[in-house]
This record gives structure tokens, sequence and C-alpha cells, in this order.
């Protein structure tokens, strides 16, 4: 199994993102993450998907993608710029020796601060935001929150 990402265009209207992850239920393809904005103009939306699967499994979904009415341009490239952004909330009581360094290594920073936690930002690859998360757990997070993939083609 592959982990693959594909960017859909799509028009902006009601249910065509219900339509695009009943193609993945109905067919038993797991979606990884998803992601939903609108574009600039407003008319249409930029679905991020990540999902798992073998080559030919991958080519049903492109194709099966292609068939939506709605759909106005699938991506399924490798040339993305991938990132993925984490919120980690950690209580002010835990020790926090090398957070500043963790922090800058994973693109990171303090965001909020009360009397009672901290939150911390990562944004980073996939792979990257996973190892932020593991080498996190030393302070003992009381939440974590991860986004889906955001993604935009090189080319």
């Amino acid at each position: 199994m592959k982990r693959r990402v594909i960017s859909v265009i799509v028009l902006n209207e009601h249910g065509v993102l219900s339509r695009v992850v009943g193609l993945f239920s109905g067919r038993g393809y797991n979606i990884e993450s998803l992601t939903v904005a609108p574009l600039e103009d407003k008319e249409f939306s930029r679905i991020n998907i990540v999902t798992l699967g073998d080559e030919r499994v991958f080519e049903q979904i492109i194709k099966q993608l292609h068939k939506l009415i709605p759909t106005y341009k699938v991506i399924d490239s490798s040339d993305f710029i991938e990132k993925e952004t984490a919120l980690v909330k950690i209580a002010l009581n835990e020790n926090f020796a090398g957070l500043d360094a963790i922090l800058k290594a994973y693109n990171g920073k303090v965001v909020y601060s009360d009397s009672e936690s901290i939150i911390a930002v990562a944004t980073d690859d996939a792979l990257r935001i996973d190892n932020f998360i593991k080498t996190m757990k030393k302070y003992n997070p009381i939440n974590i929150v991860r986004s889906g993939s955001i993604l935009m083609e090189v080319r």
C-alpha cells in the first residue's frame, strides 16, 4: 500500500463533497486525510485527499473522480508542496526544557498561553508532523489536534 495525494478542483456547490466521499466509501477505499476550501473566485473548491492503495486502486479512483459531473480537474502528480499543521496543548506545570529547540526544528512556535497551559503550533510536511507529535508526547500534552494535508502543485 502506497500513500498517494490527490487534489480535485470541483464546482463549489452543495453535495459535491458528499459525492466524492461516497465514491471512496462505496468502493471500500480509505481516506487518510481530507481538506476542502473554496478557491479565490468562490466558483470552485479544492478538495485535497490523502489515501492509501496500490497503483491499480489509485488509477480506479482517478477515473471515477473524472466521471463526477462537478469535477473540473483532477491533479494526481507527485509534484506537490504538501503541508500539515499540528496544535499541541501542554499544561504549564510541565518541564519545558528543550521546547524552544523542538519548535524551531519543526517550524513551530507558541501561539497561545494562559494561566494553565500553552498551545504550540507546527507546520511542516506530513512525515515531519508525525515526528513532531511523537516528540511532543514527552511534555504530556493535554490535547493534540492535527489538520489534514493542504496541497499546491509545483507546476
